[in-house]
């Protein structure tokens, strides 16, 4: 069944945008009393059939209504700094919402060779990803930070900084993390944080932590992340 973004949605009718009318209509070629699902980015998956197949303007009916829709027991954080190549740092992005993330923040690193995000495109590769996963619940996108200011902010949870340092004392994210925990998880650039960043985290009351044995790419260490945090809550 073909899921749809419907953001704002209230009542029993919803109008698709232009973009996802067309689409649902001339791409899919889906006529009246088609089913499909909407989500609203809040946590609520609608069930719901095509009552007006406009290729504009389609309008869907609500039948029934599951609120909380696969609701994680867990809430998770990825701190992660933006990418030179902005298409691999959309490609954790992707991933990221598929497995199951609640918040991302591209954390600006002393070694980050980018400052920014592109925003608008990033957002509907979320929305995307939220499609195809059958996620109800978008994730947050932050605005960019700079470090020091984001491990002075308070959060609740269990906070860790994913480095490379072999030298210094690292456990597994397991042996930090237990089921239903949230948690934050800050991931650095490529060339990884410095030793100062390390050190200021520590001190902040960051644990940390490492992603095996493994020299990982920062987008793929993002994922594992993800994917550790995920595999302790099954």
């Amino acid at each position: 069944m073909e899921i749809f973004y419907a953001p704002g949605i209230k009542g029993n009718t919803f109008m698709l945008d232009e973009k996802e009318s067309k689409h649902c209509i001339r791409v899919l070629r889906m006529t009246k009393g088609t089913p499909v699902r909407l989500i609203d980015g809040k946590g609520n998956l609608y069930e719901g059939f095509i009552s007006d197949p406009d290729q504009k303007k389609c309008m869907v009916t609500v039948s029934e209504v599951k609120p909380d829709y696969e609701k994680r027991s867990y809430r998770l954080h990825i701190a992660i700094s933006p990418l030179k190549n902005p298409l691999r740092f959309e490609w954790f992005i992707e991933k990221s919402v598929e497995i199951g993330v609640d918040l991302i923040t591209p954390l600006v690193c002393k070694k980050s060779e980018k400052q920014s995000v592109r925003h608008e495109r990033t957002d509907n590769i979320i929305v995307s990803a939220m499609k195809q996963s059958l996620k109800a619940l978008k994730p947050v996108l932050n605005e960019p930070v700079t470090f020091d200011r984001f491990i002075a902010q308070p959060e609740a949870g269990i906070r860790m900084i994913a480095h490379c340092r072999s030298s210094l004392n690292r456990i597994k994210i397991s042996e930090v993390c237990r089921k239903d925990d949230d948690a934050l998880i800050m991931i650095g650039p490529e060339g990884d944080f410095s030793d100062e960043e390390i050190s200021d985290a520590v001190n902040a009351g960051f644990i940390p932590v490492h992603l095996g044995m493994s020299r990982l790419r920062t987008e793929t260490a993002g994922i594992a992340a993800c994917h550790s945090v995920y595999f302790i809550n099954l």
